[in-house]
């Protein structure tokens, strides 16, 4: 299949498909998908979350209509995209891709039901008040990633020797970027170790931040979790082996796709999650009724090809730790 028929399948290409689907078949429920991520890069995760769809009985096409919207990044696009879904009438909303989307769909409706996933505390970000009993229109699941940035800097200090800067790449407009900061700050601290932030906050500041950290002397770098850094692994690890630089990501799409490490959690089991929710509020059930599940599972990556090309050698400790190592 090629690349262009691939994102016209997920919705990324037809905007206005919805609306004659529904013409044509009125009495099939539309479920909404909001994500702050890329078509072109999400394809898995939809299939995870049309399994979840099916393990309820219902399969898109057949007994229920999907009207996809993507950011593929840039969070100023989520409100206008919001909208343009209230205004499908949906029956349920699944806002992937963190807590930009899940954010932007609250703010759109307070009547329509809201299944999120989101990297962040959802309660500090105020999209329900308990993990148990969610109240409002909304639930979902957690994904822990923004939590594990400390970790994720303990195991690339674990793996360089203590006089190499590390940089630590941020996107300034995520939500909880200031929450980023915070805790691998105090991280960088307690390990002893050099740190310097490179921020961007659209595309094409990507390369400029690994331009001036190789200027600066970085010699290895921690790639934060943020949906629009996280929806663009080929760029990044790329970049990475452009100017030959070690780094370690929050997911295990950028070690396969030739990054170094990777340590986090799995989105496939998130968006599967939400997809047996939304099923359950298609089949009557109360959001406010259905406990925020969490998403704890942690897997470590190593991939031992790029670090042979990179000439570096991974300890024992940490390859004997990993859950995966690419040969």
């Amino acid at each position: 299949m090629r690349r262009r028929e691939f994102i016209t399948l997920l919705g990324g290409a037809a905007a206005g498909w919805p609306l004659a689907a529904r013409a044509q078949q009125p009495t099939l429920p539309v479920i909404g998908f909001l994500s702050s991520r890329s078509a072109s890069t999400t394809g898995h995760l939809v299939a995870a979350f049309r399994e979840g769809l099916k393990a309820g009985g219902y399969i898109e096409g057949e007994n229920v209509l999907i009207a996809y919207r993507w950011a593929d990044g840039p969070y100023d696009r989520l409100p206008a995209l919001a909208a343009e879904l209230i205004e499908l009438r949906p029956a349920v909303i699944a806002a992937t891709g963190g807590s930009p989307a899940a954010l932007a769909a609250k703010a759109a409706t307070s009547s329509i039901p809201i299944v999120f996933t989101t990297g962040g505390d959802p309660v500090s970000s105020g999209l329900v008040t308990s993990f148990n009993r969610p109240t409002g229109n909304l639930t979902g699941t957690y994904v822990l990633t923004t939590p594990l940035e400390p970790k994720r800097l303990e195991v690339l200090h674990e793996s360089m020797p203590g006089s190499v800067k590390i940089g630590v790449l941020v996107n300034t407009t995520f939500a909880d970027v200031e929450v980023q900061f915070q805790s691998v700050q105090q991280a960088a601290r307690q390990l002893g170790r050099e740190i310097e932030f490179l921020t961007v906050d659209r595309e094409d500041a990507i390369e400029e931040a690994f331009r001036i950290g190789a200027q600066r002397g970085i010699g290895a770098l921690l790639v934060c979790s943020d949906p629009f850094l996280n929806s663009r692994p080929n760029h990044l690890v790329s970049l990475a082996a452009q100017y030959a630089v070690p780094a370690v990501y929050s997911q295990r799409e950028f070690a396969l796709a030739g990054g170094l490490m990777s340590y986090g959690t799995t989105l496939v089991d998130a968006y599967r999650q939400v997809g047996v929710y939304v099923t359950k509020i298609l089949n009557g059930a109360n959001p406010a009724e259905l406990p925020v599940q969490q998403s704890i599972k942690v897997e470590l990556v190593v991939n031992l090809r790029t670090a042979r090309t990179l000439g570096l050698s991974i300890p024992l400790s940490l390859l004997g730790r990993a859950d995966e190592v690419i040969e």
